[in-house]
């Protein structure tokens, strides 16, 4: 008795989180739009951008590029392999676009002008690009997830014109998904003199762009051992092994470029003598990129689905803290101005998070999000292929 209700209490307790941090959400929405900014945040004019801005957007673009990576996999590389992970990851990535969307309205100090990008053109301006990309990027995304729906309702006839298109809306999320990545780092080449020089870099856009893919293939792996965990579904470990090599190929790509530029720059100089800006850099490189890349690189780590989960959590981490350093640390750096969100800040952002992660687990329990079981023999292959032993029955958390 005691047990099962001890179950219960733990089962009720996150949907209690998330209904407090919706409703928290609700109520700063009320005063940030009754109110303004400087009622429920500690942003200035000295520093305009903070958390909304440093995770909200800049991180939850970045964590959706799984997206556009995993489906130029499936259907551009033909790696067919790939496709039981792909439409989970799509709707994270839509979800996550669609709540960078959200934020921007909460961010903007007008945002019922948002709609003046559609017809107030500024082709020369970085923000005018991102802004264009995110709009088409988010309607291709629900686009590329719409059969989803489609095949819940068993509609046949605008099923099949979605799959002609299908290749269509994938070159073009891969065109978009491209710009945009990069485009939002070469915002922050506007600030040479605001951004310490540890973090700012000609190479910011490359930069970006290279995080952000390490950044996605991260998330599409930590998405599926949170599904095995919340759904009970088998997690496809095989193809999550093969998906962190290529995030070890990435990672070290980024590393070198990351390492390239600070000595030419000779910018490793101005670490020293170490204070918090520093440490948060040696936390960035190593902690986010180094050691991930080593642990991913094992086989050792690729035949556990924990130990992935936990290696490419790394990521995740790494790269928020490489935004968050960007567009927070760096600036504070540089300029000496300091910044601590307001709680109404953190609850904003929490309550966003809240909101992705129940849309995720609604659409999970209501449509066709993931497969069914994988084939006998082409599961084995595939295991085969990813150096990984084969078990017929789901595996088991290593």
């Amino acid at each position: 008795m005691n047990a099962r209700y001890l179950t219960r209490v733990r089962v009720g307790f996150w949907p209690l989180v998330a209904g407090l941090l919706l409703a928290s959400l609700a109520v700063i929405a009320v005063l940030r739009y009754t109110k303004g900014l400087g009622a429920v945040t500690n942003l200035s004019d000295d520093f305009p951008w903070g958390l909304w801005i440093g995770f909200d957007i800049l991180c939850g673009v970045g964590l959706a590029a799984g997206g556009f990576a995993i489906a130029a996999t499936v259907h551009v590389l033909h790696l067919h392999d790939f496709k039981p992970i792909l439409r989970p990851t799509i709707l994270t990535a839509f979800l996550g676009y669609a709540l960078v969307i959200v934020a921007l309205l909460f961010d903007l100090g007008k945002p019922w002008n948002i709609w003046h990008p559609i017809v107030m053109w500024n082709p020369r301006s970085v923000m005018f690009e991102v802004g264009w990309c995110v709009m088409l990027y988010t309607t291709v995304l629900f686009l590329e997830f719409l059969p989803a729906v489609l095949e819940r309702f068993r509609l046949a006839a605008p099923l099949r014109v979605m799959g002609k298109i299908s290749p269509l809306l994938v070159i073009a999320g891969v065109i978009l998904s491209t710009l945009h990545q990069s485009s939002l780092g070469s915002l922050f080449l506007l600030l040479p003199h605001k951004l310490h020089p540890l973090w700012y870099s000609p190479l910011l856009p490359v930069l970006f762009f290279v995080s952000a893919v390490a950044a996605g293939l991260a998330m599409t792996v930590v998405e599926s051992w949170f599904s095995r965990r919340a759904f009970g579904r088998p997690i496809e470990t095989p193809l999550l092994a093969r998906l962190s090599r290529t995030s070890v190929v990435v990672l070290a790509l980024y590393l070198a470029l990351r390492l390239r530029d600070l000595v030419a720059r000779d910018a490793l100089a101005s670490m020293f003598p170490l204070n918090l800006a520093s440490w948060l850099f040696l936390a960035e490189v190593f902690g986010g990129v180094v050691l991930p890349m080593v642990l991913l690189a094992m086989p050792w780590t690729r035949r556990s689905p924990r130990r992935l989960a936990l290696a490419q959590g790394l990521v995740v981490l790494g790269f928020i803290l490489h935004r968050l350093n960007v567009s927070t640390t760096a600036v504070e750096a540089a300029t000496g101005v300091r910044y601590l969100p307001a709680l109404p800040e953190f609850l904003v952002t929490m309550g966003l998070v809240a909101l992705g992660m129940l849309a995720f687990c609604a659409a999970c329990e209501y449509l066709p999000v993931f497969p069914q079981a994988a084939r006998g023999a082409e599961s084995k292959a595939v295991t085969a292929r990813a150096g990984v032993p084969v078990v017929d029955a789901p595996q088991t958390l290593a």
